[in-house]
């Protein structure tokens, strides 16, 4: 068991981020985890609240764990970055293991808490109110949100379906993830 001095990378990470005179600014935090502090806090609140997983505990040895700081934002880190598991060892003195129990715990209860608000299907009389908000908003009437596209690299697909997914400007097989978000950002 190696002494990762977790109490350091939590530190760091809370200096700078989450301090009044933090380092880095919302601008710079939107751009490395791919949505703004307040969401991200959000979620980190949500999810402390709700599993034992996500709060502060102890070891047998009296050792205090990671925070939910810290399993959040490497998971978080994982899923926009694309970065390795070992990568959290550097900034947030956090195993493979974790980090991989961090990012599937934070998929899972993410679903399981705002799942029935964000990720349902839309009934009509909510398709009605968010036309009427979003020409409010931006002027354009029978849109119900932004759409986003984005082309995924697919590293190990099949290669039975060689050229069913590769396109000439890309390079390598990748998928396309289409989202919709409103206003109040219902996927």
């Amino acid at each position: 068991m190696l002494n990762r001095n977790r109490e350091e990378g939590n530190e760091h990470l809370y200096r700078d981020y989450f301090t009044d005179n933090c380092v880095y600014g919302a601008n710079d935090f939107k751009r490395r985890f791919h949505l703004s502090r307040d969401v991200f806090l959000r979620i980190v609140n949500a999810l402390e609240s709700r599993y034992e997983f996500f709060q502060l505990r102890y070891d047998a040895r009296g050792r205090r764990g990671f925070t939910t700081l810290q399993k959040c934002a490497a998971a978080i880190r994982l899923m926009t970055m694309g970065e390795s598991l070992d990568t959290m060892d550097d900034y947030m003195r956090m195993s493979e293991r974790t980090a991989r129990e961090s990012l599937y715990t934070l998929s899972r209860d993410v679903v399981e808490t705002f799942g029935d608000m964000y990720l349902r299907k839309p009934s009509l009389h909510d398709l009605q109110e968010l036309y009427v908000a979003h020409e409010e908003r931006h002027g354009f009437p029978e849109m119900i949100g932004s759409i986003d596209c984005t082309h995924w690299k697919w590293k190990n697909y099949s290669v039975a379906w060689k050229g069913q997914y590769a396109s000439g400007h890309h390079g390598s097989p990748s998928l396309v993830l289409e989202a919709v978000a409103s206003q109040d950002l219902w996927i």
